[in-house]
C-alpha cells in the first residue's frame, strides 16, 4: 500500500495544470517595514510599520497620534524619501513637523478647505469703502429732532407689540379689541426665517463632509500619481458620525493602490473606519504628563495597544489551521518638552 506521502504526490502530479500545489500551503510574504523613531514600538512590531499597507492610529485628542505619526514621517524624510501630509482640519504646525525632525522640502502638505478660506480672504480684501469726501451727503430731513435726525416719535413705537413677543419667545396678550375670531391673527413663522435656519444646519453639516471629500480625492490621485513613500491621512478632528460616512469599498481601493506603489498609509481617526482593510491598528491611550521637577511640566507617557496585526511574522512557512490566540500588547513611551532636555 503506497504512503500518504507518495498519495499526495500523485495527487499534486494529477492537480498541477489545474491546481498548483493544491496540498501545500503557499510561503508567507513577509512585508517590509519601516521604523517609527519609537524603539519600544519597533521592538514589539518587529521594525516598525508594515510598507504598502494602511496603518490605522486611533486615539483621543492629545494622545499622542500627531507625536508618533511626525516620529515616523521625520524617519522617512531623513532618508530622503518623499512623504504627503493631508490635513482635513488645518491643524499642522509646521514649525512642531521642523522640530520633531522632519524634513519640510521632503513634505506634502495638503491643507484642505484652505482655498475657500484664501477665496473669501480675497473676496474681503478686495471690497473697500470710498472715503466720505467721495460719497454724496445724504440729505437732510426736516422733522422736530433738531433738523430732523430721526423719525417722529410716534413712529417709533409701531411694531413694538408685535416684535416683543418674538423677541422672549412669548405668546402675545390679546388685546380686548381682538376678542372676535375675525381680527385675531395667527402667529404664524416666516418661511423665509425657516429656510434660513434650515440652511445654516445644512451648510454646517456638509461642512466637515465637503473637507473629507477633498481630502480623500486627493488621496486618490497621490496614490495614482506615486512617488509618495508615506502618506498621512489626518481625521483625528472629524466627529466620528462624518467619519464613519466614508464606505468601506474607499479603504479597500487604498489598500490595493499602497500595495501597488509600496506606500505607508497612516490613517489618524477617533474610533476605527478602515475596519479589514488596515493591516496595523493601533490604539492610543490617554497620556499620562510628567512632572520631573514639582512645578515644570516635562513631557508625557504616552501607552500604545496593538488591537491587530495583520502581517506578523512567523517563525515558519507551515499555517496554523486554527487561529493562534491574539495577546494583548502595550508599549509605553515618552515625548519630552524642548526645555526638559535630554534625560
Amino acid at each position: 500500500m503506497p504512503s500518504a506521502a507518495t498519495i499526495r504526490l500523485q495527487i499534486e502530479a494529477a492537480l498541477a495544470d489545474r491546481i498548483p500545489s493544491a496540498l501545500t500551503p503557499q510561503p508567507k510574504i513577509i512585508r517590509p517595514v519601516a521604523a517609527t523613531g519609537v524603539r519600544a514600538l519597533d521592538e514589539v512590531l518587529h521594525g516598525g510599520l508594515p510598507v504598502g499597507a494602511v496603518t490605522e492610529i486611533v486615539g483621543a485628542e492629545c494622545s499622542g497620534r500627531l507625536s508618533l505619526s511626525l516620529s515616523f514621517i521625520a524617519q522617512m524624510t531623513q532618508v530622503g524619501k518623499v512623504c504627503a501630509w493631508i490635513d482635513v482640519s488645518n491643524s499642522l504646525d509646521p514649525e512642531s513637523a521642523a522640530a520633531s525632525g522632519v524634513d519640510l522640502s521632503r513634505l506634502l502638505w495638503v491643507r484642505c478647505g484652505a482655498a475657500l478660506m484664501e477665496r473669501s480672504q480675497q473676496k474681503a480684501t478686495s471690497t473697500f469703502t470710498l472715503p466720505e469726501k467721495c460719497l454724496t451727503p445724504a440729505p437732510i430731513m426736516k422733522g422736530l429732532h433738531g433738523g430732523g435726525f430721526g423719525p417722529h416719535p410716534r413712529g417709533e413705537t409701531k411694531g413694538l407689540a408685535d416684535a416683543m413677543p418674538s423677541l422672549f419667545n412669548t405668546t402675545p396678550i390679546a388685546s380686548p379689541q381682538a376678542t372676535s375670531p375675525r381680527t385675531e391673527k395667527a402667529i404664524v413663522p416666516s418661511p423665509s426665517a425657516e429656510f434660513s435656519t434650515s440652511n445654516k444646519k445644512l451648510s454646517s453639516s456638509r461642512k466637515p463632509w465637503s473637507r473629507m471629500d477633498q481630502a480623500l480625492r486627493v488621496a486618490d490621485s497621490l496614490l495614482q500619481a506615486g512617488g509618495f513613500s508615506a502618506i498621512v491621512l489626518d481625521l483625528g478632528s472629524i466627529r466620528p458620525e462624518f467619519a464613519s460616512r466614508v464606505p468601506l469599498t474607499t479603504w479597500f481601493r487604498y489598500r490595493a493602490a499602497a500595495e501597488k506603489s509600496q506606500t505607508s498609509i497612516l490613517l489618524l481617526t477617533q474610533h476605527t473606519c478602515a475596519k479589514s482593510c488596515a493591516g496595523l491598528v493601533l490604539r492610543m491611550q490617554s497620556g499620562q504628563p510628567l512632572h520631573d521637577e514639582s512645578t515644570v511640566f516635562t513631557g508625557i507617557q504616552h501607552s500604545i495597544e496593538v488591537v491587530r496585526e495583520r502581517f506578523k511574522p512567523i517563525p515558519d512557512n507551515v499555517l496554523p489551521l486554527r487561529k493562534p490566540p491574539q495577546s494583548e500588547r502595550n508599549v509605553r513611551w515618552q515625548s519630552r518638552t524642548p526645555w526638559a532636555g535630554q534625560r
